[in-house]
């Protein structure tokens, strides 16, 4: 297998971007060579199967929408408030808009899981692993809400970026910020 570290970069952004636009059934080494401008074959140079793409892709996900650690540092020197979890679920969702493609890569692969038994107990690992750093961040960052709150700050952050990355107009009549922070003020209630 080939070691050029920034052309497996490139191959790999490449195939998130085929699977955001043509789904996973699209997702061929021809494909991906076609996306990254490279000559028929590179792909399969750089990746033993498609499995083993799949699996490197999932992981190229994680780190494209994983946040910028400066901008996080420079967030965190606000109060530990639920002003400032508010303006964590919001950069959340601007980040993940401004990586849409991705994040629709992302949703080709958990759909595509749950046909095939070795990408879901990866993508597990993925997700559970994203989770448990979330609820490090939380804890350790002293914000709001315990555990539970994190958990559902999760899932309602999920849902609602689902529908603003492929339905936007179902949550169109809920201005987001208003949405964000009354999901905030619910979800740290309790605390």
């Amino acid at each position: 297998m080939r070691q050029n570290a920034a052309r497996r970069t490139a191959l790999l952004d490449a195939a998130i971007e085929v699977l955001a636009r043509d789904g996973s059934r699209g997702l061929t080494f021809r494909a991906v060579d076609a996306a990254a401008a490279v000559p028929t074959g590179t792909a399969s140079n750089y990746f033993a199967s498609r499995d083993d793409l799949i699996a490197q892709v999932a992981q190229r996900t994680r780190e494209r929408l994983a946040p910028n650690e400066a901008d996080v540092e420079q967030t965190m020197r606000a109060p530990r408030d639920r002003e400032l979890v508010g303006l964590l679920m919001r950069q959340l969702l601007f980040r993940m808009r401004a990586e849409r493609s991705t994040y629709l890569a992302m949703l080709e692969l958990r759909l595509e899981a749950t046909r095939r038994p070795e990408l879901q107990a990866m993508l597990v690992e993925v997700f559970s692993t994203n989770l448990r750093e979330s609820l490090a961040f939380h804890i350790g960052a002293d914000l709001p809400g315990d555990e539970t709150t994190v958990v559902l700050l999760y899932l309602a952050m999920t849902g609602l970026l689902i529908d603003d990355l492929t339905l936007p107009e179902v949550l169109a009549p809920y201005p987001y910020p208003k949405l964000i922070d009354d999901l905030v003020r619910r979800a740290t209630a309790t605390s």
